[in-house]
């Protein structure tokens, strides 16, 4: 199989020599909007060639064309959206971390969520198919500080801060993403639990700097029933980490499917940025002004969050 996509039209070429296809009628094309089957009938029954769903992005079916040219099935696609390049034509791992970076355009990503484990594996496995650093500031707190995140809950926490118990944990992790906030091309696994800076609204200042990524663990039974539950989340603004840009839903939690959460994540990321292709461009903007606080609602420069009562979290 060859597929290419030239920006005016994609072509996808399938080699049938071996098949001795002689008749048209004996070649099933059937594209929709997201997805594409193509099949083939020997001896009166069908032979599946390709079968994908999704589809990387959206085409325009009515408009697809195919035909056989010696001894290959040559089919044309039109996008719906001309300017984005399709790596493949089927939405993979492979294809939508390398769709990806031509979509983030450098912004960082941050991963938030109960679990500092679950969000470390999942930022390692993005990191690597995006190309990206993979910072933890789990790592980076204990490493500044010279002891362990266990170790100084109950103590002071001497970052030029003086907090006790927890309050240090959440106000060193905030110092460490300030530090980072401004670096591009880095996937940032947070730490989990209510000791981290992400699990309260008031230090979410520099993680609006990125991509935020809620992992959520449910025991939804279905993907219905874990979307209901996130809108009831996001409705009720129980937790801060429903200030993420976009929230992936996991049942249970397995290591080696650490590589399915991120695809999950990147195919979220992928939706969040087609609908609005100004996002990683206004993140930039957000960055060069300070970090105020003021996300999604950018204040001109000169703003002063002190002199509206404090900052401004925002939701997304």
């Amino acid at each position: 199989m060859q597929f290419s996509d030239n920006a005016s039209e994609m072509e996808l070429k399938l080699n049938i020599g071996s098949m001795d296809i002689r008749n048209t009628k004996d070649i099933l094309v059937d594209a929709n909007d997201t997805s594409l089957t193509i099949k083939v009938l020997r001896s009166g029954s069908p032979i599946t060639l390709i079968e994908t769903n999704p589809l990387f992005d959206r085409i325009k079916p009515s408009e697809t064309i195919w035909y056989i040219d010696d001894d290959q099935l040559i089919v044309n696609f039109k996008k719906h959206d001309p300017e984005l390049i399709w790596p493949d034509i089927m939405e993979s791992w492979e294809s939508l971390a390398a769709g990806s970076s031509q979509l983030l355009k450098g912004t960082s990503i941050y991963l938030v969520g109960d679990s500092t484990e679950i969000n470390q594996k999942v930022a390692e496995e993005l990191a690597t198919g995006l190309g990206y650093t993979p910072l933890g500031t789990k790592e980076l707190l204990e490493t500044y500080s010279n002891q362990t995140v266990d170790s100084f809950l109950g103590t002071t926490l001497t970052l030029g801060l003086l907090a006790e118990g927890s309050d240090s944990v959440a106000e060193g992790e905030g110092a460490i993403l300030e530090s980072i906030s401004s670096h591009v091309r880095t996937v940032v696994a947070t730490l989990g639990g209510k000791h981290g800076a992400a699990g309260r609204s008031d230090k979410w200042r520099h993680l609006y700097a990125g991509f935020t990524i809620w992992l959520s663990q449910t025991e939804a039974s279905d993907e219905d029933s874990a979307r209901e539950e996130t809108h009831r989340n996001v409705k009720d603004g129980v937790t801060a980490y429903t200030n993420a840009d976009v929230v992936v839903k996991l049942q249970g939690w397995d290591p080696a499917y650490a590589k399915s959460v991120a695809q999950g994540c990147l195919r979220a990321l992928k939706q969040l940025i087609l609908s609005d292709k100004k996002l990683p461009g206004k993140k930039g903007l957000y960055i060069r002004l300070g970090c105020r606080g003021d996300w999604p609602n950018i204040q001109p420069p000169g703003w002063d969050p002190s002199r509206e009562g404090g900052e401004n979290p925002g939701t997304q």
